[in-house]
C-alpha cells in the first residue's frame, strides 16, 4: 500500500478502505453521508464500506438515489438526506456521478440553495465562500479521475444541460484507491471508463496552454492506459491492471486541469440528451475528432504532441500508420462497438446536438479551433 499527496491525500492499494476509515476516526466526524448510487448499493459495495467505518465506531447514512448522469434532483434530495440525519462529513462511493452529486453536496452544505447559483461558466464560482465539510472520494471504476479533481458535472432542470461547478475547495480531502471495489466492474464498463481516462489525459496533453507539469502526467496516464486497459479489459481478476488504471484515472484527472477539448464537447450532449455514458461517448468520437485534429494541426508543436501520443501505441505493439488508426486499435481491442446509430442516436437530431456541443465551452481549449459545422461533420462521420 502507497500513501501520497497531489494535493489530495491519496490511498493506494489493496486495504486502502479500512485505513481511510482510520483516518476518518482521527478526524471526530459525528456522521458520514455515504454518497452512492443503486447498483453498488445491489453489489454490496456499500455495505464493505459501511463494515469499515463500522469498526472504527464511525457512525453513517447512504444516500443512493444518484442517476448515472446526475441530475439538480439528486443535489436536492441529497442535501436533504444531509441536513435530516445530522451529518457532518461525505463520502462518495462509485463512479465520476457519485462523485459529482457529492461535490455539490458539498457546497450546499455550507451555502443556500438551489445548486444552479454556482455555475462556473456564470461567475457562480465566486459565491462559494463559506467553509464546507470534508468530502473523502471511492472511485468503484477507473475513470473520470474525479476523485482529484475540483469540479462537478450536474445536468439542471431548466437548461438540460451538462453545467460545470468548479472550485479549488471541492478537491477532495482524501481518495481511496482499492483494485479490488473495480474486479467486479463488467468489461463493457472497464473499457468505456478506461477510454475516459485516455480522453481527460490526451486532451490534456493537446490543449495549448503551457503546462509542463501537467504534460508529463498527461503522457505517463496515456501509456498507463494503453498497457493496462486491455489486459483489465481481459481478465477483470487483475489487480495489478486494475490499480495501474485506477492510478491512470486520477492522474488523467490531475492532468486535465491544464483544459480539455472538442471530444468532451461533444459528449456532452449525448450524456444528457439520451443519457449516453460519458466514456463511451467520449469513445465513440474520439477517433473522428483525431481525424480532424490532425488534419489541422500546423504548427510544429502541435505536430511533435500528435508524434509523441503516437509513439505510445507504438511502444505497446498497437503500430499503425496513423494517431486515428492506433487509437482505432485500442477501441476495438477492449472491444467497443463503434456508430453513434447502434446507440440509439436520431440521425434528424446531429444539428442540434451540433449546436449544443459548440455552446458547451470545453472546446475552447481544443488544440484547433473548431466551428458548429466541424464539429456537426465530426457527428456525421462518428454515425
Amino acid at each position: 500500500m502507497h500513501e501520497f499527496s497531489f494535493p489530495t491525500h491519496m490511498i493506494l492499494g489493496e486495504g486502502a478502505l479500512d485505513e481511510m476509515a482510520a483516518a476518518i476516526q482521527k478526524q471526530g466526524h459525528g456522521q458520514a453521508l455515504i454518497v452512492t448510487d443503486k447498483t453498488i448499493l445491489e453489489v454490496g459495495l456499500a455495505a464493505r464500506l459501511k463494515d469499515a467505518l463500522d469498526s472504527c465506531q464511525l457512525a453513517s447514512t447512504i444516500f443512493s438515489e444518484v442517476h448515472p448522469n446526475p441530475l439538480e434532483q439528486d443535489c436536492e434530495e441529497g442535501i436533504q438526506c444531509y441536513m435530516d440525519n445530522g451529518c457532518d462529513s461525505l463520502i462518495a462511493l462509485g463512479g465520476g456521478s457519485a462523485m459529482d452529486v457529492a461535490k455539490t453536496l458539498k457546497i450546499l452544505a455550507g451555502h443556500p440553495g438551489p445548486i444552479a447559483q454556482y455555475d462556473e461558466a456564470k461567475g457562480g464560482d465566486r459565491l462559494i465562500l463559506n467553509p464546507m465539510p470534508p468530502l473523502y472520494a471511492i472511485p468503484t471504476t477507473a475513470g473520470t479521475g474525479s476523485e482529484v479533481g475540483r469540479a462537478a458535472v450536474v445536468i439542471l432542470r431548466e437548461t438540460n444541460r451538462k453545467t460545470v461547478f468548479f472550485h479549488p475547495q471541492l478537491m477532495p480531502t482524501m481518495a481511496v484507491l482499492q483494485p479490488s471495489l473495480t474486479a467486479g466492474l463488467p468489461v463493457a464498463l472497464t473499457a468505456a471508463t478506461g477510454m475516459d481516462a485516455f480522453t481527460h489525459a490526451m486532451e490534456a496533453y493537446f490543449a495549448p496552454d503551457f503546462h509542463p507539469i501537467c504534460d508529463g502526467i498527461a503522457l505517463q496516464a496515456m501509456q498507463m492506459v494503453v498497457k493496462y486497459l486491455p489486459v483489465a479489459c481481459a481478465d477483470g481478476s487483475d489487480l495489478d491492471a486494475r490499480q495501474n488504471m485506477l492510478l491512470a484515472a486520477s492522474m488523467g484527472a490531475i492532468a486535465f486541469q491544464k483544459g480539455l477539448g472538442m471530444v468532451h464537447s461533444l459528449a456532452h450532449p449525448l450524456s444528457a440528451e439520451y443519457g449516453t455514458h460519458h466514456g463511451l461517448a467520449n469513445a465513440l468520437l474520439l477517433p473522428d475528432s483525431l481525424a480532424l485534429i490532425e488534419q489541422r494541426a500546423s504548427h510544429v508543436d502541435q505536430q511533435q504532441r500528435i508524434r509523441d501520443v503516437h509513439q505510445i501505441f507504438t511502444n505497446a505493439g498497437l503500430t499503425a500508420a496513423s494517431l486515428v488508426q492506433s487509437v482505432r486499435l485500442l477501441i476495438e481491442k477492449v472491444g467497443i462497438q463503434m456508430g453513434l446509430d447502434k446507440q440509439g442516436i436520431p440521425a434528424g437530431d446531429l444539428p442540434m446536438l451540433a449546436e449544443l456541443a459548440f455552446a458547451d465551452g470545453i472546446h475552447r481549449t481544443n488544440m484547433v479551433p473548431v466551428t458548429r459545422d466541424d464539429l456537426l461533420a465530426v457527428y456525421r462521420s462518428a454515425f
